[in-house]
């Protein structure tokens, strides 16, 4: 199966080992990409059609049928605002299309907060050989390509 993951928000693509934590910076969650976004409040849109199966203010999962998951994570460290700023568009448990509008942030008040607003882009449990025509780093905009996953 192949699977293209699209970006969630619009922004300039990067390598993940460009993401200021170490968790995404060396994939230890998985392979994939980030977007440093466009700032100002925008929306983060679905990278696949799936389901939600996690959904936090700052980051969700979208799964397909098969199994694959992206995992979706709206700026570094957003944890700590315990949904301050996020506008939820789905519930846990919905069926989602690409492209399809998830969350509403503002990505400058992540950054004036003292945040980084890049958004890792990861392919859950798959191997970074399984990852082909990941985007160079550049402009993206939301629903574009990031990479094709071999399933």
């Amino acid at each position: 199966m192949t699977l293209q993951v699209l970006s969630p928000v619009e922004g300039t693509a990067l390598p993940l080992s460009e993401v200021g934590d170490p968790v995404f910076a060396q994939a230890m969650v998985g392979p994939g990409i980030a977007v440093d976004p466009a700032r100002g409040a925008g929306d983060a849109v679905a990278p696949i059609d799936g389901t939600v199966v996690t959904l936090h203010p700052h980051a969700f999962v979208v799964a397909t049928d098969s199994g694959a998951a992206v995992l979706v994570h709206l700026g570094i460290d957003t944890v700590q605002l315990k949904g301050d700023g996020f506008t939820l568009h789905v519930v846990k448990g919905e069926t989602v299309r690409a492209r399809q509008r998830m969350i509403s942030w503002d990505p400058a008040t992540i950054e004036a907060g003292g945040r980084s607003p890049v958004c890792p882009v990861i392919a859950l449990d798959a191997t970074a050989e399984a990852l082909t025509g990941l985007r160079q780093p550049g402009q993206v905009a939301a629903g574009e390509p990031l990479f094709t996953w071999q399933r």
